[in-house]
């Protein structure tokens, strides 16, 4: 009987080595922002009390309400981390962060977990890139993270960013705002979608941001939640945009921009490009302030703001090439006796901190340097009958088509020298 070949969970994908060095790269710039920034990473639970999510992210939001990997194990239920941003702010509460530092800045990067439907750069298991100020009450900090965004979207080639800005006020400000949506939209009821419909008695705010023509035709003529703001929220607001002019940062503010997650509020934003590789859903990076979350959660009350974004969608987005191999050697031995020899020579790379593999299968010259080729390998060391009797190796640059003979007391110190010239840095960022 022949078993069906088993397929990974839909939305659930593999990397695989020719695709995880654009990663890697997209990865390395992101860290090298966050510790130029001085943000330091943390690490927190995949799985977290299912309480955390419908405290913080709220309890009729698509999220909650079906996007979940929720169960149940030994009577206490628990979800497969959606978001990163709760499981932030409940490490800062139980580890009582606030006692020891007045201003905490961590990122975090790992997957997430959302049943939803998968599409271009969005899947059900996902990773994000992401961090959290705490302590922080803006507007310079908020202008601050915005522009640090654009530098590190820059710097893995993703130009022409679009920065959009708005700001939800605070608390009695989205609620006036709230009202005012109701009152305008209840008329129109019969003319929003299904999903739009639904949303207007459980989480009304969501309609702005709705996809949908249908939707978009019923909110003309809308009020918009400046028309809510009370003095303090719009000087707040002003003062964001000040910074961010004086920091020569373009920007966008869209008054219908919300995020879909309740624990927003005051200044929000979201960061678009590459809408040729992405299609319609161009977010690369969205965030925003959550000033009562700490405190719902049991700590002091800290105002805090943060941000997330995709990794797979910024790998379709980002133009860094892949440096698979890039540093690497290739140890090509050609012979029955030369295997041996291939072995002590790979280790003293290797304590030498340079990356090699020997191929000791045996084979062919021109096989073997085929797949170092393929590999990426920027060198290769051929090691033959006649090199060993000569105490000597041959070094082959791959790139360059050349070849020379080095004595075998100084391949090390040869092919260090060589990889330091040729090897390209990883992207730096502002």
């Amino acid at each position: 009987m022949t078993m069906t070949p088993l397929r990974a969970v839909k939305g659930m994908n593999d990397v695989l080595p020719d695709e995880i060095g654009q990663w890697h790269r997209v990865e390395a710039a992101f860290a090298r922002t966050m510790a130029l920034h001085r943000f330091f990473e943390v690490r927190t639970p995949y799985v977290e009390p299912t309480s955390l999510y419908v405290r913080t992210i709220g309890e009729v939001t698509d999220i909650v309400e079906k996007e979940m990997y929720s169960f149940t194990h030994h009577d206490e239920p628990l979800t497969l981390r959606p978001e990163g941003t709760a499981g932030a702010a409940r490490a800062y509460v139980q580890h009582k962060v606030h006692n020891t530092e007045p201003v905490t800045r961590w990122y975090y990067a790992g997957p997430m977990f959302r049943a939803e439907r998968p599409q271009r750069g969005r899947y059900r298991q996902f990773y994000q890139l992401g961090a959290e100020i705490f302590g922080d009450h803006g507007p310079a900090c908020d202008a601050e993270m915005i522009d640090m965004l654009v530098g590190f979207l820059g710097s893995i080639g993703i130009r022409d960013v679009e920065v959009l800005v708005n700001s939800l006020g605070g608390a009695e400000t989205r609620a006036r705002y709230r009202e005012a949506l109701v009152t305008f939209l209840q008329p129109r009821t019969e003319l929003l979608s299904e999903t739009s419909q639904r949303r207007l008695s459980t989480n009304p705010l969501r309609i702005l941001d709705s996809k949908s023509k249908q939707d978009q035709d019923a909110l003309a003529g809308a009020p918009t939640i400046h028309d809510s703001f009370d003095d303090a929220d719009r000087a707040r607001f002003e003062d964001l945009q000040g910074h961010l002019r004086a920091l020569g940062t373009p920007f966008r503010v869209d008054s219908n921009l919300v995020r879909g997650l309740d624990y927003y509020n005051h200044t929000i934003f979201e960061l678009k490009g590459a809408g040729d590789k992405l299609g319609a859903g161009s977010t690369l990076v969205a965030g925003g302030r959550y000033n009562g979350m700490v405190e719902e959660l049991g700590g002091p009350a800290t105002p805090a703001i943060g941000f997330a974004a995709g990794l797979e969608r910024l790998v379709i987005a980002s133009e860094v090439a892949a440096l698979r191999g890039a540093g690497a050697v290739f140890i090509a031995p050609l012979g029955k006796n030369a295997a041996p020899h291939a072995l002590v020579l790979a280790r003293e790379l290797r304590r030498a901190g340079i990356a090699c593999e020997a191929d000791t299968r045996g084979g062919s010259l021109k096989n073997m340097l085929g797949r170092a080729d393929k590999l990426g390998s920027a060198l290769a060391v051929i090691l033959g009958d006649d090199e060993i009797a000569a105490n000597a190796v041959q070094v082959k640059d791959l790139a360059a088509q050349t070849q020379e003979r080095i004595a075998r007391d100084r391949v090390v110190e040869y092919v260090a020298a060589r990889l330091a010239a040729s090897t390209p840095a990883l992207d730096g960022a502002t």
